[in-house]
């Protein structure tokens, strides 16, 4: 395990909420073993989890929160699991080809997309996410849409009735859809009501649609409900899932790819 000196605190806490999602319930000596931190570390990392509604403190320890309350900020998910984001990226990269119309969803893990999207000709980058739009830009050769409508400053895209109703009217070859909680029973979530319409307007709108869903969000899910996991042509994850609950996402339908560790 990386020692506290090499990982940033939210880098740490996202390992923290994986080990917790694998176990369900640790002890604070367990994760201070696992972490390699300090006994005070860990207790701060579990008052900052819990204020954020990722984890439950109980007597000693602390329990993974099923439900979240909110999702990370934008800040915060770019500094986590850059591997994993690129192992994802590749493991997607070649269901694009030329001349065709890409959907990006908001998100820090679909905009790794974006060199391997830069290498084919004449595609067309539909996002709701102002970072991808961005940087599209600045790497040039793809034609980019941005479907406006209301901003979310927090995540720094677009949400809403007005940028699902850009997305009713284009024809989209493959969508890539993000999300920051996922689980077998309830399916694609999301604790925010303005995100629903739009990822839904993506994945009605295109041929094909893939989720890309890291496995440390794996197990949570928020109040309101985007598709069912079999809904989508593929759900991408990396290699952090582990072998049961692989077999039972399989068993119930869901077409699982997993990216293999550099």
């Amino acid at each position: 395990m990386p020692e506290e000196r090499s990982m940033i605190p939210d880098q740490r806490r996202e390992v923290l909420l994986r080990e917790l999602r694998a176990h369900q319930v640790l002890s604070v000596a367990q994760l201070t073993e696992l972490l390699g931190v300090s006994h005070m570390t860990v207790r701060r990392d579990i008052g900052a989890l819990e204020d954020a509604g990722r984890l439950v403190s109980v007597p000693g320890g602390a329990r993974i929160a099923s439900q979240v309350a909110r999702e990370p900020t934008f800040e915060e998910k770019s500094l986590v699991e850059r591997q994993q984001k690129l192992a994802m990226a590749r493991c997607v990269a070649d269901r694009v080809r030329d001349h065709t119309a890409v959907y990006l969803d908001a998100g820090t893990t679909t905009r790794e997309l974006l060199p391997h999207l830069r290498e084919l000709t004449g595609v067309t980058v539909v996002t709701n996410d102002f970072p991808i739009a961005m940087e599209a830009m600045e790497l040039g050769g793809l034609e980019i849409i941005h479907v406006g409508g209301h901003v979310d400053r927090v995540n720094r895209s677009s949400v809403g009735a007005l940028a699902a109703a850009t997305l009713d009217r284009i024809a989209i070859d493959v969508a890539f859809i993000s999300t920051a909680v996922w689980d077998l029973d309830h399916g694609v979530t999301t604790p925010s009501e303005a995100k629903v319409v739009v990822k839904q307007a993506a994945i009605t709108a295109a041929r094909t649609s893939i989720l890309m869903a890291s496995s440390s969000k794996f197990g949570s899910f928020g109040m309101y409900r985007i598709a069912a996991l079999d809904a989508f042509d593929a759900v991408i994850t990396d290699w952090g899932l582990g072998v049961e609950e692989s077999q039972r996402l399989r068993s119930a339908g869901v077409r699982l790819e997993e990216a293999g560790e550099p």
